[in-house]
């Protein structure tokens, strides 16, 4: 019988449900709170550019749209990164990991730069989707201020990516959340330029993030190249004779970037809709969408330790195990989400009040906050199911659903509820929501039929 990470062979039939829940969560929590810390560093910024003034809100909000797209195409590409090491690992192959790191890392850099000068073309693009002069020129210089950053992000995210496939998801937990300390400090000196720092508002929480983004990957790849048992990993092995691996990572990784993009691009051309509405709904939606961010890493963490859990039981051709932790990440995660929508119906206003001292934007956020409570759960369960999905090696099938559920259901009702029907921000959330749900759905109709056909190491 193949031995799963760590040398312990598996009991006979599989885990038990407790047995999964528990190897799941010491999964899931690490890499849970390595995502929230990322998405910190963002809240952050938000809510101390918010305190800032509502221009300097809405010119940060705007300027996330295509900062975002570019940052989750790119995530969506890395995502052969822990689903090749974890099943490599489950394998027992655990010399060729390193190898599918660098590849990680040089897809990473690749995307990084392109991605960033993508963004110095900030101003044609909010023209094009009908910004006003001012919000497009506001926009765009942030921009600037987040490409810079995106190569960073990028790397950051494919070492983590690695550790998480080898079962050790902590390293990257410490780091993202200690660099929020930092983001902080270059916050309070270069939005408001305290102790003679210029004052450049929205574009120095974005110079912000960028510099501590540097300083996260430096930290997490020189904790990995000074492993111990690196070697045993491969963690500086050669990337000749790796066109196998690049072959199977862009395999995977391209259409996963084509379904992530698909779905974020469909969120950033709903913030043009809100952009329409004036400042306030736009620094309205920002704040509502960071708290939706927020939670989705949490969801994002829980279906990274799903995967990886899915991935070591493709390795050891467990096919009992493979279906029991999917159900289990889904369990796990409605039960989470469905608590925290629980608190933010309870109390949405200390949650609005962080964000912004304008009381139009606290009006704005706390009727979207209503909806916030329901779409967090219908979105942890998708992010889930599609973690699931790409685990098991299936990644054609998705990229139509989500095409279908964002694209052709949740933008339209979205732009009918919010512009035409006149709900304005809640009516935005609610149409994407109803796309959230056609894809939760739809994707674990297709995780039990993959499992029941049977799955294949990739």
């Amino acid at each position: 019988m193949k031995t799963v990470p760590g040398g312990q062979a598996p009991p006979a039939g599989g885990y038990s449900l407790p047995q999964h829940i528990t190897r799941t969560l010491r999964l899931a929590i690490p890499a849970m709170l390595a995502r929230a810390g990322m998405v910190i560093l963002i809240t952050v910024d938000t809510a101390m550019t918010g305190h800032a003034g509502t221009t300097e809100l809405a010119h940060f909000g705007l300027s996330l749209a295509p900062f975002m797209i570019l940052m989750v195409v790119g995530i969506g590409m890395l995502a052969g990164t822990p689903i090749l090491t974890a099943q490599r690992d489950g394998a027992g192959q655990c010399a060729s990991c390193g190898a599918i790191w660098h590849v990680g890392l040089l897809l990473a850099g690749a995307m990084g730069v392109i991605g960033g000068l993508l963004l110095l073309a900030g101003e044609p693009l909010f023209l094009a989707l009908e910004q006003s002069p001012a919000m497009a020129a506001g926009a765009a210089s942030v921009l600037t201020m987040h490409a810079f950053g995106l190569p960073a992000m990028l790397l950051f995210l494919a070492t983590a990516f690695f550790l998480e496939g080898i079962s050790r998801p902590t390293p990257g937990m410490i780091i993202a959340l200690t660099a929020n300390l930092l983001n902080v400090g270059l916050n309070w000196l270069l939005i408001e330029g305290n102790w003679g720092a210029p004052a450049m508002g929205a574009d120095g929480a974005a110079l912000a993030t960028s510099i501590t983004r540097w300083i996260m990957f430096g930290a997490l790849a020189g904790y990995v190249w000074t492993m111990r048992d690196g070697a045993r990993f491969g963690v500086r092995s050669s990337l000749r004779n790796q066109q196998e691996t690049i072959r199977k990572t862009l395999r995977l990784g391209t259409p996963l970037a084509l379904t992530t993009g698909l779905e974020v691009s469909a969120f950033g051309l709903v913030a043009t809709f809100a952009g329409r509405m004036g400042e306030a709904s736009m620094a309205g939606y920002q704040a509502s969408m960071n708290v939706v961010s927020l939670v989705f890493m949490l969801s994002i963490g829980l279906g990274a330790a799903t995967a990886v859990r899915i991935a070591n039981a493709v390795g050891r051709d467990s096919p009992p195990d493979m279906a029991r932790a999917g159900w289990t990440g889904l369990g796990l995660v409605l039960g989470l989400m469905v608590l925290l929508g629980l608190g933010l119906w309870a109390a949405p206003g200390p949650v609005a009040s962080l964000y912004s001292d304008d009381s139009a934007v606290r009006a704005i956020m706390l009727a979207g906050l209503s909806v916030v409570a329901v779409m967090i759960i219908v979105d942890g369960a998708q992010a889930v199911l599609a973690s699931a999905a790409r685990a098991i090696g299936d990644v054609l099938v998705p990229l139509g659903l989500f095409g279908f559920s964002f694209w052709l259901l949740g933008v339209p009702l979205a732009f009918w509820l919010g512009l035409s029907a006149d709900y304005g921000v809640p009516g935005l959330l609610v149409g994407m929501s109803v796309g959230l749900a056609l894809a939760a759905l739809a994707l674990g109709i297709r995780f039990w039929a993959a499992v029941r056909r049977g799955v294949r190491p990739i």
